[in-house]
């Protein structure tokens, strides 16, 4: 008999989407700016203190807003990790930005700190911090360098939902951030994202790109007459709809984000020495940062071992995957980057795995998980 297919992600439903759905068409209003995205926004800013949010129809607009609010313009240059997906990078390169790739650290992917100041030139305008696996980069060290020369922060803090760095929320801390709701992540509304804007100066102009560059929002509140086209933007706001099924996520994300944490970890405790003695290693978490469990990786000695690992688990029906490629290395951006090596991204790029992590992941999965690795390592 077959072995049962354990998928790598598998999206959770609480079941009250259909049920909130059902309200937002039932409500005569299904465009967006209605009564679940004021809902979600405001669940947002209260619980992690962002000082506005706007929900976006994914995180790569949620970028692209911040790239228009950072004002940027070509000859500009911003600093981002080489680990990383593509929006990341997109949404500068759209606005004519160069893009400097910082290197991973290496304890984890997220970019190497101790080398930032160095890519930091009188043409920067931006450092865009990435918080991979949802695990927060140093932020105290990147605002301080931030505050030295004058540069914007914007946390891509796409996995980061519900996790901290010493107390304060990921995406809470920079200037401007972005949080992503696709389906991979803990919360999600298939597509979807949300800016996060934390530097007033901003809120206003949010709006108003938001709303395809209008200043529609202030008209809605009863602050202006009437509205008109006021400066650049886009359709960046979701459908009710949408924002509908993100609300039933977020009402149980505290149920959710239990039961994620429980599957890693169990990952963690039992894998942790099991693995080192093959040399393979587990996640590294800093002492300020929190665990949204979020993802689970494994570090592979190299790039043959990877492959050994993601194919035995395939073998017993299991699906595990590798991650990013280096940005810089990119087809469409290693002739423009500026030659530098990143060895740590390579590195990455190379050896991490990930291992399945979903809510309606069983014990029993788990079980079958540890113990296919178990197996592949000679510790059965």
């Amino acid at each position: 008999m077959d072995k049962l297919k354990i998928p790598f992600n598998k999206p959770y439903l609480t079941g009250k989407e259909m049920h909130y759905m059902y309200q937002a068409i039932n409500s005569g209003k299904i465009s967006g700016n209605g009564m679940f995205t004021r809902k979600c926004q405001k669940f947002f800013e209260e619980k992690y203190g962002f000082r506005k949010t706007l929900l976006t129809t994914s995180c790569t607009d949620a970028l692209e807003m911040c790239a228009i609010l950072a004002d940027i313009r070509p000859g500009d240059e911003v600093i981002i990790p080489s680990y990383t997906f593509v929006s990341t990078a997109l949404a500068f390169v759209r606005e004519g930005a160069t893009i400097v790739f910082a290197d991973s650290g290496t304890l984890n992917p997220n970019m190497d700190i101790s080398k930032l100041e160095q890519l930091i030139t009188p043409r920067t305008k931006a450092i865009v911090p990435v918080h991979y696996a949802g695990i927060a980069c140093d932020m105290d060290a990147i605002m301080n360098l931030a505050d030295k020369y004058g540069i914007l922060v914007i946390e891509d803090a796409a996995q980061s939902v519900d996790s901290f760095y010493k107390g304060r929320a990921l995406g809470s801390i920079g200037h401007l951030a972005s949080f992503s709701f696709h389906e991979t992540k803990n919360i999600n509304s298939g597509e979807g994202g949300m800016l996060a804007i934390n530097d007033t100066r901003f809120v206003k102009r949010a709006e108003i790109i938001w709303e395809k560059g209008t200043n529609r929002s202030e008209f809605f509140r009863g602050e202006v007459n009437k509205y008109g086209w006021v400066d650049i933007g886009s359709s960046f706001l979701p459908s009710e709809i949408i924002a509908a099924y993100l609300f039933a996520q977020i009402e149980n994300l505290d149920m959710i984000q239990t039961r994620r944490k429980h599957i890693w970890e169990s990952y963690y405790k039992r894998l942790n020495g099991v693995c080192r003695d093959c040399g393979i290693k587990v996640p590294y978490i800093p002492d300020y940062a929190t665990n949204n469990a979020h993802m689970f990786y494994l570090l592979c000695r190299d790039l043959d071992q990877r492959t050994g690992l993601i194919d035995h688990l395939k073998n017993d029906g299991i699906q595990a995957v590798f991650h990013y490629l280096s940005l810089h290395k990119s087809q469409y951006y290693q002739i423009r980057h500026d030659g530098r090596e990143l060895p740590n991204s390579d590195m990455y790029t190379e050896q991490l795995v990930r291992l399945p992590l979903y809510f309606e992941l069983g014990d029993d999965d788990v079980d079958r998980i540890i113990d296919s690795i178990k197996t592949f390592t000679g510790k059965a």
